[in-house]
């Protein structure tokens, strides 16, 4: 009878856990491929899950902060969907990257050529964005996800600090520390690359090290090929001093 109690109660308990969670793997989300680094170009994707089981999600409405500006705004094809940017006038303009921007884009539309996302799936909205801000820590954007049916589901609260996560927040994007690229997403491990195969250059000798270490390379190459030696002219002579040996003891 306890087993049987501990099992129902450890089920209840789950169930209840699951219950309580679910709604957050729900939710409409952004996040980087990578990274999404202060004053950097990075490729962010829309993670947009189907909730309902009677319907398919049709269409998505992303807002970009006008707060913040993105100066380029590219997004992915995808099969199965056609794509509308906006832009609008900004009413305070800004400068990115030494231009005045007076235009960005503020919304991106997805709208389905077919049956949409069906239920049980998710679909992943890709888009190349930047320069990124490097006055903020993230960036929000408020969506809508409107279903076959017509419902429109509006994924914009803002989530406040010290207060519960609201019932449909806003997707919100963090940003990394900038990084010592060029803000296009080249890092220095590429100037490292280009570098490394100057191991010819080296040969020029400028510390006088690289010919030190040629040279102790070459004269333990010597002294291994001279103790292979020896040790082979000494293993033929045992050899041979083993069948002498024996003979003369046959002999005897």
């Amino acid at each position: 009878m306890k087993a049987s109690r501990l099992a129902a109660t450890g089920a209840i308990a789950g169930a209840t856990v699951l219950v309580l969670s679910s709604p957050a793997f729900a939710h409409v989300t952004v996040s980087p491929e990578g990274t999404a680094a202060k004053g950097g170009y990075a490729v962010i994707d829309f993670k947009v899950p189907n909730e309902r089981d009677d319907a398919s999600t049709t269409k998505v409405e992303v807002n970009f902060p006008t707060d913040h500006p993105l100066a380029s705004v590219m997004p992915q094809a995808i099969d199965g969907w056609s794509v509308k940017i906006t832009k609008s006038t900004l009413d305070k303009p800004v400068e990115l990257e030494g231009e005045k921007i007076t235009q960005a884009v503020t919304k991106v539309t997805w709208t389905a050529d077919g049956k949409g996302i069906a239920p049980g799936y998710f679909e992943k909205f890709p888009v190349s964005v930047g320069a990124l801000p490097t006055n903020t820590d993230e960036l929000t954007f408020k969506a809508l996800q409107t279903y076959s049916n017509k419902e429109v589901v509006r994924w914009i609260e803002v989530q406040q600090k010290g207060q519960e996560e609201p019932d449909n927040p806003a997707p919100v994007l963090e940003l990394s520390a900038a990084d010592s690229s060029d803000g296009h997403g080249a890092s220095g491990s590429d100037s490292d690359a280009t570098a490394s195969p100057a191991s010819p250059a080296a040969s020029t000798d400028d510390s006088g090290s690289t010919s030190s270490a040629a040279a102790s390379a070459d004269d333990s190459d010597t002294t291994a090929r001279v103790l292979g030696v020896v040790g082979i002219v000494v293993g033929v002579a045992g050899l041979a001093y083993g069948v002498l040996a024996g003979r003369r003891r046959s002999n005897a």
